[in-house]
């Protein structure tokens, strides 16, 4: 394949939830009067005529049920309206495994995951003793990947790593250990899914770590890398935030809402 092959990109939202205090998206918290700060989650696609590339995979209807959560669609169907088949996918980019990105792993079949090495030594490890560590997890996912990796459905990554001519990953920690983000050649440039290295627009710009966070350090230091890695700072998408469906356009108007093409300049 041409070193130059660029992908279509696009952020798919599945989930919602409204009534988040903004106080719980910050470290240091802003006013306590403050009122609600909402919080959006996403799965992501990057599409050329070559290959398809999902990144995370979401949660179903049992944790949007523990967690309180409003499940607008599975993964599975919001993928489905762009075309994409999840048990037809091959290569699936689990950024960490936090309940909100490695759930329904069993919508995808066919998929070989890529993870970081530090992902899957920080959830199988001591560190999963302490419930402020380990209560983003969800124990069956965590076992799920296991199961995956005795499969051999699983290719670990030791820090940077290719996964197709374009597409790279990138050892960020801070949230998780083992967090990864994702950077993505587009006709606009290299664009960088973030995932959970920035929640929200807000925490890397004014440098406002999101709390549930492993190193506080690493997750700072982590906003610059991707600075490094992307075109330009406004090249860097988001994990979290609503904002996103709002400066980027739908591939068509009846996706408005439900997925922004991220391969082009914001609106």
């Amino acid at each position: 394949m041409s070193d130059a092959e660029t992908y279509e990109l696009f952020a798919v939202r599945y989930a919602h939830l409204e009534t988040r205090p903004r106080r719980d998206n910050f470290i240091a918290a802003p006013d306590p009067h403050d009122g609600a700060m909402p919080i959006d989650y996403y799965v992501w696609a990057i599409v050329n005529e070559s290959r398809t590339i999902v990144v995370d995979t979401g949660f179903g209807h049992e944790e949007a049920r523990k967690r309180g959560r409003q499940l607008i669609r599975l993964p599975g169907e919001g993928l489905e309206m762009l075309g994409i088949e999840a048990a037809a996918v091959e290569d699936v980019i689990v950024t960490h495994l936090h309940y909100d990105h490695a759930g329904t792993l069993g919508a995808f079949p066919r998929a070989r995951f890529h993870v970081q090495d530090l992902e899957m030594t920080y959830t199988t490890g001591r560190q999963m003793c302490h419930q402020p560590l380990r209560h983003a997890y969800t124990v069956d996912d965590v076992v799920d990947m296991v199961r995956c990796v005795y499969a051999g459905r699983v290719q670990f990554h030791d820090g940077d790593g290719d996964i197709a001519p374009g597409v790279t990953v990138h050892h960020i920690g801070g949230h998780t250990l083992g967090l990864q983000c994702v950077r993505v050649r587009t006709k606009r440039g290299w664009v960088v899914l973030a995932s959970d290295a920035s929640h929200f627009y807000e925490n890397m710009e004014t440098v406002s770590p999101f709390p549930i966070v492993y190193n506080v350090g690493d997750m700072i230091a982590g906003y610059e890398r991707m600075r490094g890695l992307a075109e330009t700072p406004g090249h860097i998408i988001p994990g979290h935030d609503p904002l996103v469906m709002a400066r980027y356009p739908a591939p068509e108007k009846a996706l408005e809402g439900a997925v922004a093409r991220l391969d082009v300049a914001p609106r």
